[in-house]
This record gives C-alpha cells, structure tokens and sequence, in this order.
C-alpha cells in the first residue's frame, strides 16, 4: 500500500494545477506538486473532467479565507486537520501568534509529508502537532496525548472527507467533534447532496472511485439539517458558483436551492452546539 492515499496525491496535483495558472488563480500552494507524487497527476487525468479541477479550485479558497477569518474573529487558537493528507495550509497560510495545528492521520502518510516537506527545506508557520491515527479507532486519546484540550475552542478543518463516510459515520464524526468541542468551536467542511452520487453525469468518476477503493458514500439534500441533529449550527452553507472567489470559474449555472434533483457541492462553516441524541439522524 502506498503511504500517501490515492485522495491525498489526486487533491495535490489539483492545487498544483491551480497554482500553476498563469493568471487568475485562485490561491498558490508552492508545495503542491511534489507532494502529488507517485500518481496524483495520473489519478486527476483519471478523474478529471466536468467541475472537478474548477471545484476544488474553489473549494480550497472557501477554506484558506474561512480559517483566516474565524482565526481573527474569535481569536481561536486551536485548530486540528481532520484527515490533513497533504494539506499545507500551516506552511504557507500566515497564523496568528499562538495558534497550535493539530494534523490527524495514518502514521505513514504523516511519516511521507514530514519527509518531503523536509527535503524542500520548509518549516511551520504554527507551532505543528502530529497525531498519528486512524479515524476508524480510537483517534480521540491520541489527539488528547498531542495536547489538544476540548476545554478551549477549536476550529475542526474535515475537508474532502465527509462524502467517503457513510451517512452512520459522518454524523458520529460530526458528533464526536461537536462532543470534543468548547461552546463557540467552529467547523470548515464540505459535503455534497444525494443527486451528486445519483446523476448520470457522474458515474464515469464514481466508478473510478470505487475501483481505486475510495467510494463516494454520503450525500444530503438538508446539510443544516444534518449538521443541527449532529451539534453543529451552520452559519454558511454555499454552493461553489455563488458570490465569492471564484465564482467566475464555475462552468455551471446555479439553479434554485428548492429545485431538486440537481447535483450539489455545499461548503460550510458551521459553530458547535449540541448533537441531539435522542432521535436518529437524518438519513440513518
């Protein structure tokens, strides 16, 4: 098995593609391209097509200025990186002084990037703590053991993670953060809607997906919905086309939040409330 997941080294050579953009991108990750070897340039040629390389354009500006500004406007000092793969937001964003990332994974990828990132001579611009774990287990005592405390805020970073989980294990996850979560944490996530697992135009890269054993799993129609039952309150819930960086990229036109049946992407920023236990949750 390769060290880095086939997701990590296909996100990266999509944010390489971005930052490579002569003109008009809409962030620069300098470190991108190295971090998408073996296969990450190979996957997204695989997997490329309609909105991918646009979205996930898009996708990471809506988390770079999200973080920024839930940094400075609640003075959160805690961030942790659920699922980080190769994410390098704490080498190249800027973070306030005191700020502490937390990166969550398997031991061998954070074992891969630290040595990569190593060799190009880069260091953190956040004091960094690895938490070497698997979502699937008991990653919460290993977050605890790197100094994560849930009696402080946190802002919780899941992206490109949710729509892997089944629909049972992206509301515990959500319940779990919200549980590990001081009153005022914040979340930055993404998800996609039912219609996107079920439309025809995507089933050429859902299948790809699956043959690889990353299968897309979980899609809601109700994101607040889902969010509120699992203890979070969404303060944005948007789709990638709607006012913003990178509106102007977006291929498709935006249709009517009431008209169903239409492939969707939400991004979300969302604030830690209480998950209510007492009923099923949407979709469950």
């Amino acid at each position: 098995m390769e060290p880095i997941s086939y997701t990590a080294q296909w996100t990266s050579a999509a944010r390489a593609v971005e930052s490579e953009r002569s003109e008009d991108r809409l962030f620069t990750d300098p470190y991108a391209r190295a971090l998408a070897a073996p296969r990450g340039f190979e996957l997204l040629e695989k997997y490329g097509g309609g909105g991918l390389l646009p979205f996930l354009a898009i996708r990471t500006r809506f988390y770079d200025d999200t973080i920024a500004a839930v940094l400075v406007e609640t003075g959160i000092r805690q961030v942790v990186f659920v699922a980080a793969g190769m994410d390098t937001r704490v080498y190249r964003m800027d973070w306030p002084a005191g700020t502490v990332v937390y990166e969550i994974d398997h031991a061998a990828l954070i074992e891969e990037k630290r040595g990569r990132l190593a060799r190009l001579g880069v260091t953190a611009r956040a004091e960094r703590r690895e938490v070497a774990a698997d979502l699937t287990a008991d990653w919460e005592v290993a977050l605890f053991q790197a100094g994560h405390d849930p009696g402080r805020r946190t802002l919780w970073v899941a992206e490109g993670l949710l729509f892997f989980l089944t629909s049972e294990q992206a509301g515990g996850l959500l319940e779990t953060l919200a549980r590990l979560s001081a009153p005022g944490s914040r979340l930055v996530t993404d998800m996609v809607n039912e219609s996107m697992l079920s439309t025809p135009l995507n089933q050429k890269f859902l299948a790809n997906l699956r043959q690889d054993g990353t299968p897309w799993q979980f899609g809601t129609d109700e994101p607040e919905e889902f969010l509120s039952h699992w203890g979070w309150k969404a303060h944005v819930v948007k789709e990638p086309g709607e006012p913003g960086p990178g509106q102007h990229r977006w291929p498709y036109g935006l249709r009517p939040r009431e008209r169903r049946g239409v492939p969707r992407s939400w991004l979300v920023h969302a604030e830690a409330t209480a998950p209510d236990a007492a009923r099923p949750g949407p979709g469950v």
